[in-house]
């Protein structure tokens, strides 16, 4: 009589220990080390996970919130995926643009071409189409014939010549890019909304921030401070982008190697200010090229180079920042918008 072949169960899978770390209850689940993160991300960017393993991992750490040590791993395992920059190519400034304009015009475009007018090397990437009716830095800066590069190739070009460049998040990390566009699947943002603006790939000395919930403001600095970044700036920008909002008081959360600062940037605008119906380009382009004033425009652009200033040279105080910004704003070029 033959006798009955027992089945031998499937092996583990090697990112199953991770997800079970995550999400063992309430008394059982914990935080992943760095480690643990920068091993656990890494197999999930080089396609090494199934589907449902990534829609658990991403929620379970969205139900639990993600911790700076966990962050910095993420960003160390991107970093170690990405289409890796050549040597030598550098920004002084890195600003990422992932959340895109709802409610006012993109005007911290303009603030990029102040500071990269002073003479800094401004690095931009982000990334566009994951939440509907939003206008994103890329299609805006293609509208105003703005440098858009399409590798680190085209990025070196357009930083020596023009001193700004913006590369799609696609083009150098297309597996982060597949993973932010399952918002509309899970129904939440996700830690990789977060870690995207940590990223800095060019590891540029001085890094702004922006975030939609002001107590992520910590979490972004001590996510920033293990990963050795010498200067940073974090703020809740409008509708989540680098931009400084002129009519409310703006909490400002400073890194400067290693020293956390926070400062409150009182208004410059008292009264309310509506939404514009939908935004857009023109209204940017008739203000730098002086064709059109717009208090709130203005206001919004001054302030936003003035904290690019201080992220740049955080030894200069406030009103030093905002004078500089006005002198840059009066000496603009507005040729540099056709």
């Amino acid at each position: 009589m033959n006798e009955p072949k027992l089945q031998s169960a499937p092996a583990e899978h090697p990112l199953a220990p991770y997800l079970r770390i995550l999400g063992k209850g309430k008394t059982g689940t914990r935080s992943l080390e760095r480690e643990e993160a920068r091993r656990a991300f890494g197999m999930i960017l080089r396609g090494d996970a199934e589907p449902v393993q990534i829609g658990a991992f991403l929620m379970l750490l969205r139900v639990k919130e993600e911790t700076p040590a966990e962050l910095a791993g993420f960003v160390q395992a991107c970093r170690e995926t990405m289409v890796v920059p050549p040597d030598g190519l550098h920004a002084d400034l890195d600003w990422s643009c992932y959340a895109g304009k709802k409610h006012q015009h993109p005007w911290f475009i303009l603030s990029m071409l102040l500071l990269a007018q002073a003479g800094y090397r401004v690095f931009v990437h982000g990334t566009t189409g994951h939440t509907p009716g939003r206008l994103y830095a890329e299609d805006a800066m293609r509208q105003l014939q703005l440098p858009v590069a399409t590798d680190w190739s085209a990025v070196a070009q357009q930083l020596d010549s023009r001193r700004l460049s913006y590369l799609p998040l696609e083009c150098f990390c297309q597996p982060l890019q597949d993973l932010m566009q399952l918002r509309p699947l899970l129904g939440l943002r996700s830690p990789v909304n977060t870690l995207s603006r940590l990223i800095n790939p060019l590891r540029a000395p001085a890094s702004l921030q922006s975030i939609f919930h002001p107590a992520y403001a910590r979490l972004h600095q001590e996510a920033d401070h293990l990963l050795g970044q010498a200067r940073a700036t974090v703020f809740k920008g409008d509708s989540g982008e680098v931009e400084i909002k002129p009519q409310a008081d703006t909490r400002i959360a400073l890194l400067h190697h290693g020293r956390f600062d926070d400062r409150v940037l009182p208004r410059t605008l008292t009264q309310r200010v509506e939404s514009v119906a939908a935004p857009g380009v023109e209204a940017l382009r008739a203000l730098w090229r002086g064709e059109r004033i717009d208090e709130y425009g203005l206001s919004a652009t001054l302030a936003t180079t003035a904290m690019g200033l201080i992220t740049l040279d955080p030894d200069i105080d406030l009103d030093t920042a905002r004078r500089r910004a006005d002198q840059l704003w009066d000496e603009r070029d507005p040729a540099q918008l056709p």
